[in-house]
């Protein structure tokens, strides 16, 4: 008897655990794409911060009155807008404000830039900047410009790295060289 319960045990189990199988469904499904990212964003505000040297030339005719052959830091700020008219061209506006110093001097300076390039790959962007400004120390105003260019590069999806040398001149009036004075300029900055 106990034999012949425990065949219809497991015949009863065997036929319940079928019945449960045939009761799944299988519906097709249509895999789901794989996400790309759509690269970094160029187009819109940025806010950043900037460290890097300034060099004078050995002409007689400085620079906004900076020593002859001398060498400063530079600590600065920097704010702007850019846009993409068509891809891959970028145009921007550009404020900056730098402050200079070494061992005679120190002094600020204030820009209005154009910025006019190329985004190369999704996170690389090299660009050309041109723009005018004023040189102030104590007592002393200069009116001053400067052209250049420089690579920047996107770490995160809202953090770039940039690298910039521009050349820079005053209008003083004298018969300088139309470059007086490089800076050169590494900053990290936040794109909204």
């Amino acid at each position: 008897m106990f034999v012949r319960s425990l065949s219809l045990g497991v015949a009863a189990a065997a036929l319940l655990a079928g019945g449960a199988q045939a009761a799944d469904l299988i519906i097709p499904t249509t895999p789901q794409p794989i996400y790309e990212a759509a690269g970094f964003d160029w187009e819109g505000l940025y806010v950043g911060a900037r460290a890097g040297g300034q060099f004078t030339g050995s002409d007689a005719s400085t620079y906004a009155g900076y020593p002859i052959s001398s060498t400063s830091g530079v600590l600065g700020v920097a704010a702007g807008v850019n846009f993409l008219p068509m891809d891959p061209l970028l145009v921007g506006v550009e404020v900056t404000g730098d402050y200079i110093w070494n061992n005679a001097f120190s002094t600020g300076e204030f820009f209005a830039n154009l910025r006019a390039g190329a985004v190369v790959t999704d996170s690389v962007l090299v660009y050309a900047i041109g723009g005018v400004g004023t040189n102030n120390r104590t007592g002393f105003n200069q009116g001053v410009y400067q052209l250049g260019g420089g690579v920047e590069l996107a770490v995160t999806d809202s953090i770039s790295v940039r690298g910039e040398l521009v050349g820079q001149g005053d209008f003083d009036g004298a018969a300088d060289p139309f470059f007086e004075t490089a800076k050169a300029t590494v900053g990290v900055y936040y794109h909204f």
